[in-house]
């Protein structure tokens, strides 16, 4: 969509209030946008290496002819960065340039550097600003949005962090185009989602229009402006996740199970395989607790098959999981509440629901089937 006005979605929460900027080539307006709200700040720039070299010139370049001062901070990219030892990399990088309070964080990258930067900016002299520009399809559409920001622990997925919003999101749909096909196929579950949430048109419209999704043009546009709107909506109704926003966990519970099986190795899995995979067994177990049928669980198989993602616990390389493993896994998961499991089931194709107290012995029943 070159030369198209960029789209703009409020994510309305008050005083914490910000807009998410969706467009081709929107990154070399960065500069500009941040110095409108932030005049005369300074500026650190997290990202990852890979990023860096991509994209890192572009954004640079945009803020100092918005005549802002800037320095980078940059890690190794993967899942491994969001460990305490990065965190702590960070936060000393941080510290080192002397920005203060009312200085600006920029977390510039994928997932794993807008949690990892975003916890950062929440930390570092007790709060800075902080701007999201994800450069990965998952982190335009869900992991940017919502100020959900942390890093994993040995014992599991995203348990050590805080909520953070940004000031500004800037998504360019323009750096995907140098975004791997795995990763693109890993961003588009997360898209997915959100039609199998309680947009069951937009999954019946992603069926359709996948193809052109990836291809890029409008159609990548128009599923990453309903997504972010989407996120918006729930993150504007439930902001701390005390209740409807558990929604957009679906697959996540058992995604970061599998996730945390193979060690964060992304050469078995990465994130949204795990979501994709575990999309298809949180309509399977929906199945097996008699809330739908067999045919909506194949549904969402097919499709996520039909752009290339894993749907089954075998389509991971290496060993089988292990159920114990697992299970070890749900009872550490954010969602526990006072022991009890809760998981994100379904009634149908958009028709999720918040299902508590889940009895362990059924999801071990229930993974015995596909295990064995």
């Amino acid at each position: 969509m070159p030369g198209s006005v960029p789209q703009a979605i409020r994510v309305d929460l008050g005083k914490r209030s910000y807009d998410i900027i969706i467009g081709d080539r929107v990154l070399a307006t960065a500069g500009e946008r941040i110095a409108g709200l932030f005049p005369e700040s300074r500026v650190v720039i997290v990202t990852d290496h890979n990023v860096d070299q991509a994209h890192g010139e572009t954004l640079r370049h945009s803020l100092e002819a918005a005549g802002l001062d800037h320095q980078t901070v940059a890690v190794a990219p993967g899942e491994p960065s969001k460990s305490f030892a990065t965190l702590q990399d960070v936060v000393d990088g941080i510290l080192s340039t002397g920005l203060e309070r009312g200085d600006v964080v920029i977390a510039f990258g994928g997932g794993v550097v807008g949690d990892l930067a975003g916890f950062a900016a929440g930390i570092v002299r007790r709060g800075m600003q902080f701007v999201q520009i994800p450069t990965s399809l998952l982190a335009q559409v869900d992991s940017s949005v919502g100020g959900k920001t942390g890093i994993n622990s040995p014992r599991g997925k995203n348990l050590v962090g805080l909520f953070n919003q940004p000031a500004l999101v800037l998504a360019d749909t323009a750096v995907l185009d140098t975004l791997p096909l795995r990763e693109m196929r890993a961003g588009y579950a997360e898209i997915a989602k959100y039609g199998l949430i309680d947009r069951p048109d937009f999954f019946a419209w992603l069926e359709e229009n996948h193809e052109a999704v990836f291809a890029g043009g409008e159609a990548r546009a128009h599923a990453i402006a309903e997504s972010c709107r989407a996120k918006a909506a729930v993150v504007r109704a439930d902001e701390l996740e005390h209740g409807a926003r558990a929604l957009l966990n679906l697959g996540h519970t058992f995604g970061h199970a599998l996730e945390a099986f193979t060690g964060y190795d992304s050469t078995r899995l990465v994130h949204g395989e795990g979501v994709a995979i575990g999309m298809v067994l949180a309509h399977e177990f929906s199945c097996h607790m008699n809330h739908c049928g067999p045919q909506e669980a194949e549904r969402v198989r097919a499709h996520l098959r039909a752009v290339g993602l894993p749907t089954r616990m075998e389509d991971i390389p290496g060993e089988m999981p292990d159920i114990s493993l697992l299970m070890t896994s749900f009872a550490q998961d954010k969602k526990v509440k006072r022991g009890s499991l809760t998981f994100i089931l379904t009634r149908g194709i958009g028709n999720s629901f918040v299902a508590s107290d889940v009895p362990v012995a059924a999801i071990g029943s229930f993974l015995e089937t596909k295990l064995t």
